[in-house]
């Protein structure tokens, strides 16, 4: 990665804006956090700045508020909850910009956590207005981006910042960027993709990308529906893409041996969770029913493509996840990754990674991306907005 980082700055009497990912998810019914995962990956990127003498301010998203100010979205949880994770008083904001912002960011000392107001509740934020990114870059010295999961999105706090005063990227950013450069940019070979979830739209271009790097793309979930139907398999009712026909095809035919998929399916008489179901050879859908995971024998298949893999990326469940009786598929994904040796793991956020924080298998993975649409952009060869506004290193 050729972008300045937060140890390329002298921190001492500065004031650091930190764009964080604080987007968690909440109990509907409490607002409470339910997942603190990314929060605890900010920890070592605020910590190192507070142990070099800055002071800290930081800024997220948090849900979609869709007019404005929403008190269930207001960052004060995210405030109070990073209050018990670190030893440095934590202040909080009501504002993001302007006066009060101002005032309270003058006011903070080195050692000390500001956190402010939820950047979308400011209607320009995702406009990338200037005059927001204006606004922002009065309240630090130096701008650090450490919200992968948001660089795919050239937002005021994101984006347009960044071009207004020194920007350098955190930690996590630096990590995200690490794995996911060398897995596109010198793999350890063999290198194998495993692709998942409901739509082969959203990935034609990271699979049309990953094909001129792979040595195997393994696909399993809805979008396998897809590629089956487009060889002419009866799918019955499961979900399949009828626009997408096409373009499987036409990854076929560049992919050839490259791409595997199913050999047996999980079918369900219906979407529901206490569902009927049995598993059947691809090619034996009854015609009332519906595919929502792999079967054993593809378990058994993807495993043998896997064994011996020195670089494997996986983004997207296997099945439908939320049911646990087709969320069966994912989990042997999951266990295999955790039993890898040599192996380079790399969790592309997302479904994927609740697979593995809920099979308790994070600690066997290489790394575990916070950040699922950015992780997919970065995968199909987008450059991110939110890092190409960091300064390059010298």
């Amino acid at each position: 990665m050729n972008k300045k980082t937060i140890k390329d700055v002298d921190w001492q009497g500065k004031k650091a804006l930190v764009r964080v990912d604080f987007n968690v998810p909440q109990d509907k019914a409490t607002g409470a956090i339910t997942d603190d995962a990314r929060i605890r990956a900010a920890l070592p990127t605020i910590q190192y700045l507070l142990d070099h003498g800055a002071a800290v301010i930081l800024m997220s998203h948090l849900g979609r508020p869709k007019d404005g100010p929403d008190p269930k979205y207001s960052m004060k949880v995210t405030a109070d909850h990073l209050a018990t994770l670190i030893s440095a008083p934590v202040h909080f904001v009501g504002q993001t910009t302007g006066a009060e912002a101002e005032a309270a960011a003058a006011a903070l000392k080195p050692g000390e956590v500001l956190v402010l107001e939820n950047t979308r509740f400011d209607k320009r934020e995702t406009k990338n207005d200037p005059g927001m990114a204006a606004e922002l870059a009065k309240l630090g010295d130096v701008y650090v981006n450490d919200a992968f999961g948001s660089a795919h999105r050239a937002h005021a706090s994101t984006e347009g910042v960044a071009r207004l005063m020194p920007a350098v990227a955190g930690f996590l950013m630096e990590k995200e960027l690490a794995f996911l450069g060398k897995a596109l940019e010198s793999p350890e070979r063999p290198f194998v993709a495993i692709l998942g979830g409901a739509k082969i739209s959203d990935k034609i271009g990271v699979i049309s990308n990953l094909l001129t790097k792979v040595d195997a793309i393994l696909i399993g979930g809805g979008m396998a529906n897809t590629f089956l139907a487009a060889q002419g398999v009866n799918m019955g009712k499961s979900l399949v893409e009828a626009d997408a026909l096409e373009t499987a095809r036409e990854l076929m035919a560049k992919g050839g041996e490259m791409i595997q998929l199913p050999v047996d399916l999980r079918v369900a008489e219906a979407f529901a969770a206490d569902a009927a179901d049995k598993v059947v050879a691809v090619g034996e859908v009854p015609a009332e029913w519906m595919a929502l995971d792999i079967g054993p024998a593809t378990i058994a298949h993807y495993s043998n493509r896997l064994a011996g893999a020195r670089t494997v990326v996986w983004n997207g469940p296997m099945g439908v996840f939320e049911f646990p009786k087709f969320a069966q598929g994912t989990f042997a994904i999951a266990e295999i990754l955790g039993g890898l040796k040599d192996a380079t793991t790399i969790i592309g956020g997302g479904d994927s990674a609740a697979a593995i924080r809920d099979a308790g298998l994070e600690a066997k993975m290489s790394h575990v991306s916070t950040g699922g649409g950015a992780s997919l952009e970065f995968l199909e060869g987008i450059e991110l907005p939110g890092v190409a506004a960091l300064n390059d290193k010298e």
